[in-house]
């Protein structure tokens, strides 16, 4: 037993004291298990299960658990106990200043906020509904339009959510959908705010794979444009079924109205329009594209529509200041535990094991895949991302799969876990949102969660589907420039010249009928002196 084990076990049993009044079972599990991981496993195990176990009772947000597991395992197993040593942790923090597409996460932030307080949203609806509500199930399928047009702007799932949802349910609900397809589908299309780009968690997946497996987020963004608009389609036609079915009333078709519709929602169309025309063209980077949105929106809210006020301006900075402030801490805190796996070699030593198992793809591809979807019902997308996308990205390159598509299936993995509980994100938003319990939000989403998955496999088994747009864009390899070189005949024994053939060379000035420029004849003392001379008297 060592100093370190003792003061561990000290500082666990502290801890748990802390926790003791309101979870004294809690505490009772914790130390059993304490005392088997320091009894019968290493070090590591035991500082791991610790603090997992610690933050759980003590109820630590998830940045608590990670800063406090990097710092300790740095400490103890890679031996950076003094505080010197802890100053790397510091300077990774500062790395993060020097990513100029992570300055694109505050932007999308900020101008999803002011699209949601403003008309652009509501007017985007407007423009689809004129669209699609003469067809069965016209609306919803207006509805699902709206999400992927507005997760085009804003690249967040929450946000699309809280956007479309509060416009379009009361209108579907009023029109006979039933509330249970209502809720889960628009439950579901939000979803779509980050796989059709510009996408944060894209942003986030580029950076934290970047280390192992360069990641181009421009790339990304470009292969999430055929997922996003096929798994669009699968609820839109879910959505005609559904309308088919239960025959539910039509909107007749009016040319006046959607006149109407497009002149009003004209700068809601121009948006992405801008924004994704604009990164592909090259015209400006992701994070230019996020700062362009922001200065656009706040032109159109302000001066065009007038629908923000100083008020509505001060929540918009208040909300985006809370999501970035949560959003930074916890990068910045993952990045330390990132270092310590990096350190240690733990993505380099899982890829070896995963070699050693003499894995198909195939087989790799499917136990990747429900690994994410497990992770994705404990785990929201930027933990996920944070933690588990730096230790699979260099397994599936090892693997042969392209990074581009192994990112787009971890979007879709972890997409799908915004619609499963324990932590499902957008149940929480649906629930709070249209006032229904979790259990209800649960079910609602349950269809439409099937069609989800039917969208993953197709993208995992088809990767065309990922990679289609990407090697249209993509620059092939320039081949270096061919050079010709002379046949040379094949070099045989040299020939041992005669002594008559050497002198005469030697009188000839080394002259020879070879191609190869004689060496230089060595001069007579007489021709050296008689030059020294001519030199003198010049």
């Amino acid at each position: 037993m060592t100093a370190l084990h003792v003061g561990l076990l000290v500082l666990d049993a502290v801890l748990a004291v802390l926790a003791y009044r309101r979870r004294r079972r809690g505490m009772a599990v914790w130390l059993a298990l304490l005392t088997t991981t320091f009894l019968f496993t290493g070090k590591v195990t035991f500082v791991v299960l610790g603090t997992v176990a610690a933050a759980l009772l003590l109820g630590q947000p998830l940045f608590v658990l990670m800063g406090t597991l990097g710092i300790l395992l740095l400490a103890t197993v890679s031996g950076m106990g003094s505080l010197d040593d802890l100053t790397v942790v510091v300077r990774k923090l500062l790395e993060l200043a020097s990513k100029e597409v992570l300055l694109a996460i505050p932007f999308f932030v900020v101008a999803g906020e002011l699209m949601t307080h403003g008309s652009l949203a509501r007017r985007l609806v407007d423009v689809m509904r004129s669209l699609f509500a003469w067809i069965p199930g016209g609306l919803a399928m207006a509805a699902v339009s709206g999400c992927v047009f507005f997760a085009a702007i804003s690249g967040s799932s929450p946000v699309t959510v809280v956007a479309i949802g509060s416009i379009m349910a009361p209108a579907l609900i009023k029109s006979r959908y039933p509330e249970d397809f209502s809720i889960g589908l628009l439950t579901t299309a939000g979803s779509l705010g980050i796989l059709i780009p510009p996408s944060i968690p894209m942003i986030v997946y580029a950076i934290m794979v970047g280390a192992s497996t360069p990641v181009d987020p421009m790339e990304l963004f470009i292969a999430g444009i055929l997922p996003g608009l096929m798994i669009g389609a699968l609820l839109a036609g879910y959505s005609f079924l559904v309308g088919y079915r239960r025959r539910v009333p039509t909107e007749p078709f009016s040319w006046p109205t959607v006149t109407t519709a497009v002149s009003e929602g004209i700068w809601s169309l121009l948006l992405p329009i801008i924004i994704l025309g604009g990164i592909y063209s090259g015209t400006f980077t992701a994070t230019e594209a996020a700062a362009v949105s922001v200065l656009y929106a706040l032109a159109v809210e302000v001066f065009i529509h007038k629908e923000l006020d100083g008020k509505k301006l001060a929540a918009v900075a208040a909300g985006s200041m809370t999501v970035m402030g949560s959003l930074l801490v916890i990068i910045a805190l993952a990045i330390t535990l990132n270092y310590f796996l990096v350190l240690e070699g733990i993505p380099d030593l899982m890829v070896n094991w995963l070699k050693g198992l003499d894995l198909s793809r195939p087989t790799f591809l499917l136990l990747v895949n429900l690994l994410l979807l497990v992770v994705g019902c404990f785990m929201d997308i930027m933990s996920a991302i944070l933690i588990i996308a730096p230790m699979l990205a260099p397994m599936a390159n090892a693997m042969g799969i392209d990074p581009v598509h192994m990112g787009i299936i971890f979007i879709v993995n972890l997409e799908i876990g915004y619609l499963t509980p324990p932590v499902g994100l957008n149940l929480f938003v649906s629930s709070t949102l249209f006032k229904r319990s979790l259990g209800f939000v649960t079910r609602a989403v349950l269809p439409t969660l099937a069609i989800m998955v039917f969208g993953l496999c197709i993208v995992v088994w088809v990767p065309q589907v990922s990679l289609l747009l990407v090697e249209a864009v993509r620059k092939p390899p320039t081949a270096p420039a061919a050079v010709i070189t002379p046949a040379v005949p094949p070099a045989g024994p040299a020939r041992v010249k005669t002594l008559e053939e050497l002198m005469r060379e030697q009188r000839d000035g080394g002259a020879s009928p070879s191609t190869t420029p004689p060496p230089p004849r060595v001069k007579t003392l007489e021709e050296l002196m008689r030059e020294a001379r001519e030199r003198g008297t010049e």
